[in-house]
């Protein structure tokens, strides 16, 4: 199972709909293999600068931070699938 976390702040719009294309993503894929969190930025500030989150939406995949931007449906199914693949291994 991988970990996915969603950094957010209050009122983005790009948040909201990265938000949306992952919770279908983790549906079509099965959420018996992804889980995820949606962190917003102002209450878990210390964990994003951890991180190195500069803007929202990011994203991280098991504790790394793998997206600055909001990436396409592709692009996240892509990495998604890529790192399922790789915890099979």
């Amino acid at each position: 199972m991988i970990q996915v976390e969603v950094f957010s702040s209050p009122g983005c719009s790009k948040c909201s709909h990265g938000k949306e294309v992952l919770r279908q993503l983790v549906e079509e894929i099965g959420s018996d293999r992804i889980q995820w969190r949606e962190v917003n930025i102002l209450q878990e500030l210390d964990h994003a600068v951890e991180l190195g989150v500069l803007s929202t939406p990011s994203i991280a995949i098991n504790g790394q931070l793998v997206f600055t931007s909001l990436p396409s449906a592709r692009k996240l199914r892509a990495e998604l699938e890529d790192r399922l693949q790789e915890d099979q291994l």
